[in-house]
């Protein structure tokens, strides 16, 4: 029988810059009575990679520039909000009232460049945004890492967020950071039940790890920013989120 177990760390404490979160995590584990093992899979949310990295602006320091003044007339939004939104995009893809879409500085498309208010707490009256990890992959490598040194278990790690699809309502989990787990496993090449060679079937396996979490992540107010998925075996190589991007020359719709 295969089963697999989707584990929501609870009793986090809200994260500041500059929290260790491999202290926080390995906490976390003991309170929820959770003993690692290897090959299991941490997935923790974006929010609170980007809030312990410091990735907070706030938008009373922010002076837009004449292009992103006139794309928030367009898009209906805070031109202080567009300006930090185009400083972390390579390209606008599409904009209409009320939406923004770009391609990130990482490769990902998505709205606003990540750039999120919710869950972000007003500071001394101002009003912050949060930012995406500098460096994703780096992020769940280091976590990766420091679980390792302090609990001597080799876990994956799974930075995850939440992205809306094109031609599909609502928003899912994907990964935007990857250690020590394949982000993608190759099947082309193998049989199918009757014989038959597999031609294009690659999974995205670590989008569907960091959709499985989300499931008890949560969205709103379920402070479950850590998730331990137990169960899974995998023998293809490790590899990044940033091998998920798909290259402008493969893109049929770019």
């Amino acid at each position: 029988m295969t089963s697999l177990e989707v584990i929501a760390l609870t009793g986090l404490p809200l994260i500041r810059a500059g929290d260790d979160l491999v202290e926080l995590i390995a906490s976390g584990l003991k309170l929820n009575g959770v003993e690692p093992r290897a090959q299991d899979v941490l997935v923790v949310a974006q929010k609170i990679v980007s809030k312990a990295e410091g990735r907070m602006v706030n938008l009373a320091t922010i002076k837009p520039s004449a292009r992103a003044i006139a794309l928030a007339t367009d898009v209906d939004k805070d031109s202080r909000l567009v300006e930090i939104i185009l400083s972390e995009s390579a390209r606008v893809v599409r904009a209409r009232r009320g939406v923004l879409i770009v391609e990130h500085r990482l490769g990902f498309i998505m709205a606003n460049a990540g750039v999120d208010q919710s869950n972000v707490a007003p500071e001394d009256g101002s009003t912050y945004v949060l930012l995406l990890p500098e460096n994703p992959d780096r992020s769940a490598e280091t976590l990766r890492r420091g679980m390792a040194s302090l609990t001597g278990i080799d876990l994956a790690v799974v930075i995850n967020d939440s992205f809306g699809r094109p031609w599909r309502q609502g928003t899912a989990g994907v990964a935007i950071g990857v250690a020590g787990v394949p982000a993608l496993i190759d099947l082309r090449g193998r049989p199918d039940l009757f014989g038959r060679k597999l031609e294009v079937s690659v999974i995205g396996f670590a989008d569907e790890i960091a959709a499985a979490a989300s499931l008890v992540m949560g969205q709103a107010d379920e402070a479950a920013p850590v998730v331990l998925i137990r169960g899974l075996r995998w023998s293809a190589p490790e590899s990044t989120a940033a091998s998920i991007v798909r290259s402008a020359n493969e893109d049929l719709f770019r």
